[in-house]
């Protein structure tokens, strides 16, 4: 008898290795990066810092939990079976949302990245074209995507490494900018200290760097694809704070010191002016290729992605089973033409003026808060799984430092920044809409009722054995 197929172990380490650095290098780091250093000047150093140390215990959490258990393709299977299948519905599904709306917002940027070149091009051609090349590919095997992502997060990588290597160079050699001012350490605290606009603008910032942070999680879904996940998935955690250090610390720090705070502009990238400081006249250029790639790795992480969360929830009996086939080549492919769907509605939005786009800010800010759920969904079920199979924590070989009492700190920062969203004029309309997501997905509940009951007795059963 033929065995249906499954999905494949076929990532190598260096593919989960980028992924994770992909996940945790945004777009935002590049073109964002203006806007948080003119609002919170120097401290946005210690933004960076303070929410890369809690997503990585968040993602500590998240690694213990699927190490536990490999049968556990991604923290949706352990929230159904730790905490509840209901919580998994509402888990992943809106991670999926998530994605959907963040690949949106990739299709508007690489047609605007792709303008920068060619004005002239139609707004649905780059779109389009970049849908098709995507899927096409995450059709034919997860290797590939695991290949793409790989080379998409290495140039990323190499353009923040060279950004670090000029700026120390300016540093070194005591470089004096057109405007007459030096390159040095001292330029970080000598234009109205660390926190020039108070803790106003050090709290502001955090509402952006929150975005630059999310795909982080993508390093746990894509653990069920590699084929010794308990090597490389602690690996690849383990490495997130030296990654916050060099790719957001020591990038930012480097671009404070050639050029004072107070000069970055807010709506230009910091990339561009360095680059062009040392003489690179194709700055922009080089740097609009480099978000353009950014743009498209997260378009990638997002197909892939999405994909495997309808395939994971169809499977749990919360999603159509449609979603449940998976190809010859072990892809969920019916998972994928659905959500490369719906990204064409990112197409459309370009055509929109005016109220579409307002909406579409609303929108991106509500998957923002999404992930902060999906998130704190995680520490929660980790707090569970503590509580009902100690001996299963006592074994394992890579258990989260300070365990429960971290969760707690985590939940406290987590509820935190739910209240600065609250303190902005754009952010607080998305806080607000957000529960409108979540009425929907309660309406949709019905039509999984009987499925859910099934599980929910045999995960209590199971628990109680």
């Amino acid at each position: 008898m033929n065995r249906p197929p499954e999905l494949k172990r076929t990532l190598k380490n260096r593919h989960l290795q980028l992924i994770a650095i992909g996940g945790a290098i945004g777009t935002g780091l590049f073109m964002g990066s203006g806007r948080t250093i003119s609002l919170a000047g120097p401290s946005v150093l210690f933004t960076y810092i303070i929410i890369g140390t809690f997503l990585f215990f968040v993602m500590r959490a998240m690694g213990e939990l699927l190490l536990h258990n490999l049968q556990y393709k991604s923290f949706v299977d352990f929230t159904t079976d730790i905490l509840n299948p209901t919580i998994g519905y509402y888990v992943g599904w809106s991670y999926w949302f998530c994605w959907v709306v963040i690949g949106m917002a990739d299709i508007v940027a690489i047609t605007g990245y792709t303008q920068f070149w060619w004005p002239e091009v139609p707004l649905w051609l780059p779109g389009i074209i970049c849908i098709i090349i995507l899927l096409t590919l995450n059709l034919l095997s997860v290797k590939l995507f695991g290949e793409l992502e790989f080379w998409f997060a290495l140039i990323k990588i190499l353009a923040i490494l060279a950004l670090i290597g000029c700026g120390g160079y300016l540093l070194i050699t005591s470089f004096v900018s057109t405007n007459g001012i030096q390159a040095r350490i001292s330029n970080l605290w000598s234009y109205g200290g660390w926190m020039p606009h108070g803790w106003s603008g050090f709290f502001a910032a955090f509402q952006i760097a929150i975005f630059a942070f999310v795909g982080i999680e993508l390093v746990g879904t894509a653990s069920a694809e590699t084929d010794d996940p308990t090597t490389t998935l602690p690996a690849a955690i383990n490495k997130i704070p030296v990654r916050v250090i060099v790719f957001y610390v020591l990038a930012l720090t480097i671009i404070m010191t050639v050029t004072p705070w107070s000069m970055v502009a807010p709506d230009r990238s910091p990339f561009v002016n360095m680059f062009t400081l040392i003489g690179i006249s194709a700055a922009a250029t080089i740097i609009n290729f480099v978000v353009l790639t950014s743009a498209l790795s997260s378009a990638n992480s997002g197909m892939y992605s999405t994909g495997r969360m309808l395939y994971g929830l169809s499977r749990n009996g919360v999603g159509p089973k449609v979603f449940a086939r998976l190809s010859a080549s072990g892809v969920p492919q019916n998972g994928l033409l659905y959500s490369c769907a719906l990204l064409l509605i990112g197409v459309f939005l370009l055509y929109a003026e005016g109220d579409v786009m307002k909406v579409f800010t609303i929108v991106t800010t509500v998957s923002s808060i999404c992930f902060i759920f999906v998130w704190a969904v995680i520490l929660i079920a980790y707090l569970r799984y503590r509580r009902l199979f100690p001996e299963a924590h006592a074994r394992s070989v890579y258990k989260m430092p300070f365990g429960i009492p971290m969760c707690y700190v985590c939940l406290i920062f987590f509820a935190f920044v739910l209240y600065l969203f609250s303190q902005d004029k754009d952010t607080l309309t998305g806080l607000v809409a957000t529960p409108v997501w979540f009425i929907l997905l309660t309406l949709f509940l019905p039509l999984y009722r009987q499925q859910l009951k099934k599980r929910i007795s045999y995960t209590d059963s199971k628990h109680n054995h």
